[in-house]
């Protein structure tokens, strides 16, 4: 079973918009075991989108057009699909009171032009799901099948996982579970978890199954994934446990989580476990981890604040390393937590800047230095990780 993606938007060609959605259904149609050689993105134009899905229909047994299905004049991929599929289209009056109980709902007044939305090319089936005003359609088109979706993120994910891939299995005839787990890493470049895991994804290359593949994340990290084919989930689920307690071997605590789990996330469990509370000195950081921080604990049970002022900071004609330490130390007596951390910046050269890292546990000082990137934003964000990995770590010893 090969799919197409197809995203509609002429503010995705003009970079307006980043196109997550198709990276999005990327994803989720290889874990599908679906395989998707092509995506394509077309502008608000009819003879284009029209080319675009005819093109895709040529090569592909299944399309999932995305994006389009709105009330403006631009929105026609509804319209496009009808001419495709060669018939009229015909108003769902279903859906067209359910449009209007949303507006009713929020309060607002609907323009008569949100309507258009209810509209449906006749033979097509709309998707039980409708979170929003754009329903979803499942079009059959010959011996293959268009479905269309809204560009709306969380309405396009919740119509892909509760119909698309659903119905892409059933067509496909697919019995095999596919699950995954995402080892989640921090402090080693893709080229070094290469190296360290090339003896084990060779064997794997034999083996056929689980798989393994990277993926860089930023200052979110290097992502491993491994994907396990099988008969049933259970089964599924052991090759993933006995293949993560395998690499967690091999790479240590370059490891800091799994799947979902941020690096922020982990530090609070870690510190939470362990009965400890924490604060945070951010002259460097400027408060975007004091941000990250009462995101991941927002009833700040463990997370208790930051100063950003540069008072919190110490001596400055104390070395680099001991105006850090000093800094954690000065942060924790202040909030009175059992945990304070600190980045400070010491000289700038080449690009780079020296920076001191230090966490504060009262019966200890743990503490390094790193060469970060010169920009700001750059600066703030690997302070921001470096510091939470530096206190993972002293938390697990």
């Amino acid at each position: 079973m090969h799919c197409e993606v197809i995203a509609v938007g002429t503010e995705l060609l003009l970079g307006i918009v980043v196109d997550g959605n198709s990276a999005w259904i990327g994803e989720q149609l290889a874990l599908a075991g679906i395989d998707c050689y092509f995506q394509v993105k077309v502008g608000d134009n009819f003879k284009r989108i029209e080319g675009a899905i005819r093109q895709a229909l040529e090569r592909s047994d299944a399309v999932i057009c995305c994006g389009g299905l709105g009330p403006t004049q631009d929105d026609i991929t509804r319209d496009v699909i009808a001419h495709v599929m060669g018939v009229e289209m015909r108003r769902d009056a279903v859906i067209a009171d359910r449009i209007r109980s949303i507006f009713a709902s929020r309060g607002r007044v609907m323009s008569q032009n949100n309507l258009r939305q209810a509209d449906v090319p006749i033979g097509a089936q709309p998707m039980a799901q409708m979170p929003g005003t754009a329903p979803g359609l499942v079009c059959p088109i010959g011996d293959k099948v268009l479905y269309a979706v809204p560009g709306v993120p969380s309405e396009m994910r919740e119509m892909i996982s509760g119909t698309v891939l659903p119905d892409l299995r059933r067509r496909s005839g697919q019995a095999a579970v596919i699950m995954s787990r995402v080892l989640r890493t921090w402090g080693m470049s893709e080229s070094g978890l290469a190296e360290a895991l090339a003896v084990r994804v060779e064997e794997l290359d034999r083996l056929g199954n689980p798989t393994i593949a990277y993926q860089a994340s930023g200052i979110e990290g290097i992502k491993v994934r491994i994907v396990a084919k099988c008969d049933d989930a259970a089964e599924a689920a052991r090759i993933l446990d006995r293949e993560e307690a395998l690499l967690r071997g091999v790479l240590g605590d370059v490891v800091f989580g799994i799947d979902e789990q941020s690096m922020e996330v982990v530090v609070l469990k870690l510190l939470k476990d362990k009965g400890l509370t924490l604060a945070v000195a951010e002259e460097l950081t400027g408060g975007l981890l004091s941000s990250r921080m009462s995101a991941a604990d927002p009833a700040m049970a463990v997370f208790r604040g930051g100063r950003i002022a540069a008072d919190a900071i110490a001596d400055g004609r104390l070395p680099l390393n001991e105006r850090a330490g000093a800094a954690a130390a000065a942060v924790r007596s202040h909030y009175q937590t059992g945990v304070g951390i600190a980045a400070v910046a010491g000289k700038r050269e080449a690009g780079v800047v020296e920076v001191a890292l230090a966490a504060d546990l009262g019966g200890g000082r743990h503490g390094e230095t790193q060469l970060l990137p010169g920009d700001q934003k750059r600066l703030r964000d690997f302070a921001v990780i470096n510091l939470l990995n530096l206190l993972r770590k002293a938390l697990c010893t």
